[in-house]
């Protein structure tokens, strides 16, 4: 239920954890969405209000990722926190877990992402192609755990942190994935040798989590923070503790 995963509600905003599996927003006849728990939750809410109850959508999250969302409860903080998400006022982070070799401590990836419509994914392209967006995030090694493969005992599986500076679609994980660093149980960008570590690991799910948010209340100006532990992949409770 929407109402036990509510991290903070007034009369501008909710904050709430999406779990992974299920999307921000879709227009898909009978498939759950955030945005469709959210006005439920309003209507159960305010059983008097007959007028349409508004639910400003300001970023999303992949179907497959967990993480925190805010909405707006009204045009005008939507539009003050579409701003803050276009800029740099609003800092996201996420952690997650990725699979890979002789991986730098910290590092930046900027890349121009070009994103196709009708197979739903996007690719690092070169800068002039028509139509391709600006990426840019920042990652950092928080710990390694070496994988016993045959042949092969430097990969690793790696819990990173990452600040994200843009907003493209799939951003995160095809630019991980283009570096050499495809996030586990990611089978959509992985590669062929992915979904056998991510099974012998328990991970069934892209290991992405939106685990911080902050942004200035669109009303008050008042710097708001929040924090949240993954819960949804089973690997999380061994990497993070």
């Amino acid at each position: 239920m929407i109402s036990d995963r509510i991290l903070y509600e007034d009369e501008d905003i909710l904050v709430c954890h999406k779990p992974a599996g299920i999307a921000t927003q879709t227009a898909r006849v009978g498939q759950a969405d955030m945005v469709s728990e959210v006005t439920n939750y309003f209507k159960a809410s305010c059983p008097d209000v007959k007028e349409p109850l508004y639910v400003g959508v300001i970023h999303r999250l992949d179907q497959p990722v967990e993480g925190i969302l805010v909405f707006a409860k009204n045009k005008s903080a939507a539009a003050v926190l579409s701003r803050q998400a276009a800029g740099e006022v609003m800092e996201k982070e996420y952690l997650a877990l990725v699979y890979g070799k002789d991986i730098p401590c910290r590092g930046e990836l900027i890349d121009y992402l070009l994103k196709d419509g009708r197979t739903n994914t996007s690719r690092v392209v070169p800068p002039e192609v028509k139509g391709a967006k600006r990426a840019w995030l920042e990652y950092e090694v928080l710990k390694e755990i070496p994988l016993k493969e045959e042949g092969d005992d430097h990969n690793c599986s790696v819990l990173v942190k990452i600040r994200l500076h843009s907003g493209r679609h799939h951003q995160i994980r095809v630019q991980m994935a283009n570096a050499g660093m495809p996030l586990l149980g990611d089978h959509k960008y992985g590669g062929q040798a992915l979904p056998e570590v991510s099974a012998r690991l328990g991970i069934r799910g892209t290991a992405l989590c939106a685990y911080r948010l902050a942004f200035n209340h669109p009303r008050s100006g008042k710097r708001m923070h929040f924090e949240i532990k993954p819960e949804g992949a089973a690997f999380w409770s061994s990497y993070i503790n």
